[in-house]
């Protein structure tokens, strides 16, 4: 009887080993190709592409020079970063439902462009954040220069934290601004690098117009960032955000308690009120203590939920 080879053995049940991997992957590159041909698409039709940009843009009612094309550019990154920034778009949009309706009145009553609201955006993203610098708010103001526009700045209050408070300061800031350059492009660059940084720019490239400047990469891209975020947000659809009105986050109704003297316990205060300290110092961020000394004997306006409009978290029994 002829023996068998063993070492042909071994190599032939390794060859079929090795092989059945290939077959797997043969069989998923043909399935693909069978879905490819089919007709069908990538999950939710998702596509990667260069978002649009209209044809004309403008910030304040001043035109972008877009035939210029170092301007087109800087605009396009703009675009392409905050399209594709998803999540930081969509708590923007969520957020401006709330409150842009705080914040245009008061721009509005101080003559100041509504675009201005979208600074606001760019700065903090509708939130009461603090910057590596120390600027807070949705204004993001230094100590300094919230003194400087009117703003209580303390241990128990600061003002930078109070939407309407602080929206009151950037108007006046970019009135200043707007006076001392005539132009609210370049007043909205003064926000973000100080007037004194423009002035010195200005003397030093000899040039009054912003898209002629040479600037630090912030700044440069600080007016793009602006109007893209403004774009977006008004053509959200356009730009891929499929958000439905249920998904943006409502106004706060609220009323408003008149405090002359001082509060020797804020959580005492809230309950008191009908509230508790959380969703005291939710509505009032500026309070910065669990105290209000007032010393100064100030009169300072407390705004509480409309009753109803929240609901209460109910306390644990002991």
């Amino acid at each position: 009887m002829k023996m068998i080879n063993k070492p042909k053995i071994y190599i032939f049940l390794l060859g079929f080993v090795l092989a059945i991997p290939v077959m797997f992957l043969y069989n998923g590159f043909t399935s693909e190709k069978v879905n490819e041909s089919s007709g069908e698409k990538f999950p939710q039709d998702y596509k990667i592409v260069s978002p649009p940009i209209p044809d004309d843009l403008d910030f304040a009612g001043e035109k972008v020079p877009l035939d210029n094309f170092e301007v087109k550019e800087r605009m396009d990154r703009e675009f392409i970063v905050n399209t594709y920034y998803h999540s930081y778009m969509i708590l923007s949009i969520k957020r401006a439902n709330r409150y842009f309706p705080v914040i245009e009145p008061i721009l509005k009553a101080h003559n100041i462009p509504e675009d201005f609201k979208y600074v606001a955006v760019i700065e903090s993203g509708l939130s009461n954040v603090i910057s590596p610098a120390g600027a807070v708010g949705f204004w993001q103001f230094i100590e300094e220069t919230g003194r400087k526009n009117g703003l209580e700045i303390s241990s128990e209050v600061d003002q930078r934290y109070d939407v309407k408070k602080s929206t009151e300061a950037a108007c006046q800031y970019i009135k200043d601004a707007h006076d001392e350059f005539g132009s609210w492009t370049m007043a909205a660059a003064s926000f973000n690098m100080g007037t004194n940084g423009v002035e010195k720019q200005i003397a030093r490239q000899k040039t009054r117009n912003y898209y002629n400047l040479v600037l630090s990469d912030e700044t440069s891209r600080y007016i793009a960032r602006i109007i893209a975020m403004k774009t977006i947000m008004q053509n959200s659809e356009e730009y891929g955000f499929d958000l439905k009105d249920s998904d943006l986050y409502p106004p706060l109704p609220t009323y408003e308690v008149s405090v002359s003297g001082s509060i020797s316990d804020l959580a005492d205060y809230a309950i008191s009120q009908g509230v508790n300290y959380k969703i005291l110092k939710m509505y009032n961020p500026w309070l910065r203590d669990i105290v209000l000394n007032n010393k100064g004997g100030k009169t300072y306006y407390i705004e509480l939920p409309v009753k109803g409009s929240i609901k209460v978290i109910e306390e644990i029994e002991k």
